[in-house]
């Protein structure tokens, strides 16, 4: 699952005063009273070109609202580019006739060409637009867990049993994945976890019960079909010779273990029910 954050819809429209109640009542209240933000390239900051900006916020963007009105050359250029970068778009316009032909498959919300009729009709396209953007993070970035290379170490006071857990997350889209932040490993509170050769940095929670262990990820940012891979090694003391329990040739443990992938977009949780049996190694 994801956790819940604000989606981003880019605006493009033409930059005209007409446009204006459009733009802040039509949409941008629209998309706050939904949770969403909106912007237009004007209400922004920024050092690069114009239109440099513009690309950028096409690709950061959720999905695209773009108002065909007029037939703005800027606007149809910017709404061809978002296409071609598979993103979602909502097109409105105040007339059907400024629709292009190649465009009229694609789904429009023509209005009479005031705010309060543009925002009651763009009201369930929004929902529409904020749901398919949350199937879409969800399916970004996928996980899976294994298990492997368990091993048991005895000495005459400590018998202590370790696995080695591989993460791999791959991203099974044509669009660059969000930002990998950290990954967390979720174990009971006596499991040890350590990754690219050092002690992983941890914090107790839930009731004093789990060790919430944190790793940095080799990768931050995954191509169109990419993956990476995150591997770790858990351990944990069996037995000692102060617990009085009793010393065995073979120990085995049972439980789930459960990772959280932070990202710029939200959290994926993902869980892993193991079992893993723990011998010594004889050679």
């Amino acid at each position: 699952m994801v956790s819940e954050l604000r989606p981003f819809a880019f605006v493009l429209m033409p930059f005209s005063a007409k446009f204006n109640d459009i733009y802040q009542f039509g949409i941008k209240q629209a998309c706050s009273e939904k949770g969403i933000v909106a912007e237009r390239v004007d209400e922004q900051r920024f050092s690069e070109t114009i239109l440099e900006r513009v690309y950028r916020q096409i690709e950061n963007a959720d999905f695209i609202i773009a108002d065909m009105t007029e037939q703005n050359p800027n606007v149809f250029y910017e709404v061809g580019f978002s296409h071609a970068r598979s993103k979602l778009c909502v097109l409105v316009t105040q007339s059907v006739s400024d629709i292009p032909f190649d465009l009229k498959q694609h789904s429009h919300v023509v209005y009479d060409g005031t705010a309060t009729d543009l925002k009651n009709k763009l009201s369930e396209w929004l929902d529409w637009a904020k749901l398919e953007t949350q199937k879409k993070k969800v399916e970004r970035l996928t996980v899976s867990l294994r298990a492997v290379e368990s091993n048991l170490v005895k000495t005459e006071y400590v018998h202590t049993g370790s696995f080695d857990l591989v993460i791999d997350i791959r991203n099974q889209t044509n669009q660059r994945s969000p930002e990998i932040e950290a990954i967390y490993v979720n174990t009971l509170k006596d499991w040890s976890a350590t990754a690219h050769g050092k002690d992983c940095p941890y914090e107790i929670v839930d009731g004093n019960r789990i060790k919430r262990s944190l790793i940095t990820p080799s990768i931050r940012r995954l191509a169109p079909g990419a993956f990476s891979q995150e591997r770790l090694s858990l351990s944990k003391p069996f037995w000692t010779k102060w617990n009085g329990k009793e010393q065995k040739d073979t120990y085995s443990s049972k439980g789930t273990v459960r990772i959280e992938i932070s990202t710029s977009e939200g959290t994926l949780l993902h869980e892993l029910p193991i079992e893993v049996s723990f011998d010594e190694n004889p050679f």
